[in-house]
């Protein structure tokens, strides 16, 4: 990326299904040759970032690709065109979870067994997730350290951020389904006494914990961020429904970026500080819908990890061409597409 020594951090923010999106940027990193230093992970972005800093780099997008595309039968395919597919794909998931990762409540796991919505914490339970997660990640290198890896949840009972970092934490399947556990959809995951909740509930794209402790070299740090800022006019009640969401989560960063910026120029433990921040939006979303989070689709993970990979692959042409400089002081923000 440059001639003199950078820092890398990979910060990968929530969004459920849309996580596809990551295992995209990553692919193109990974195909450029790049590997990050440290990975911050929020919600699906710390599932994403546990595949790939718990494997070694020539197995990473293979498990990505395990987890995303697993398997587990053909195409869903429905009359009426791409949002009625997708539409139908969130109601599916709705209906009966996501294979190897959260199902109904209950012993069979089925919403038809008596009382099982009124008994039930949550709408699903994300059980099934730990042998997916302990079959996909090797979590002796995950805590190794041989990449910095941080997961960030959320304290239900205080509202605090809980970071979990392998430079003096043991992560386990655990941590992840807590960092990824958002109400009302999935249960809270009580480790050592603490409820723990979605990072997302507190901040979606979790910047804090980089921009927080820049390292001594120039750091370079790439964020993928879900959910857009920036979008057309709904049209649509359920447009309008998918906007707000987008912009309750979007907020959230966009602030995180600003407070930052008029943090550094006056703290001096920042103020020697080289950091160039690449906001990755996932923003080609014209053809998602309401409840995009749940559609698992074939071809809707397909056509987000391409989105991904496309959005990467362009960030890494602005740094080659140096129209993303590196090395300048301070903190320099460049969002892209």
């Amino acid at each position: 990326m440059a001639s003199a020594p950078v820092k890398f951090a990979l910060v990968l923010g929530g969004g459920n299904a849309l996580g596809a999106y990551h295992a995209g940027v990553y692919q193109a990193l990974h195909e450029a040759g790049q590997q990050p230093d440290w990975i911050v992970g929020g919600s699906a972005g710390a599932i994403n970032g546990a595949v790939i800093a718990g494997n070694a780099p020539d197995q990473r997008v293979a498990r990505l690709r395990e987890l995303w595309q697993p398997s587990d039968g053909g195409e869903f395919t429905w009359p009426g065109g791409e949002t009625m597919r997708r539409s139908a794909a969130v109601l599916a998931t709705l209906a009966a979870g996501r294979p190897g990762l959260f199902a109904p409540p209950g012993p069979l796991g089925s919403w038809w067994e008596p009382d099982a919505l009124m008994n039930a914490r949550s709408l699903f339970d994300t059980q099934p997730m730990r042998a997916t997660l302990s079959r996909l990640v090797d979590f002796d290198r995950l805590n190794r350290g041989e990449v910095r890896f941080t997961a960030v949840a959320v304290d239900l009972d205080t509202g605090d951020e809980v970071l979990f970092d392998t430079t003096r934490d043991t992560i386990t399947p655990d941590h992840l389904r807590a960092s990824a556990a958002l109400l009302p959809a999935f249960p809270p995951v009580e480790i050592d006494g603490r409820a723990l909740v979605d990072a997302g509930l507190a901040a979606n794209l979790p910047l804090d914990p980089v921009l927080a402790a820049p390292s001594r070299e120039p750091m370079l740090v790439v964020a993928a961020d879900l959910l857009p800022r920036c979008e057309r006019r709904p049209r649509t009640l359920g447009e309008a429904v998918s906007r707000a969401q987008d912009l309750a989560f979007a907020a959230q960063s966009r602030r995180t970026v600003e407070r930052w910026q008029a943090v550094y120029p006056l703290d001096a433990r920042l103020s020697g500080a080289s950091v160039s921040l690449v906001r990755l939006a996932y923003a080609d979303q014209g053809e998602e819908v309401a409840g995009k989070a749940m559609d698992f689709s074939p071809a809707s993970v397909r056509g987000r990890w391409n989105a991904g990979h496309r959005d990467a692959c362009a960030m890494l042409e602005k740094l080659a061409d140096g129209t993303i400089a590196l090395g300048k002081p301070g903190l320099n923000v460049t969002s892209l597409p």
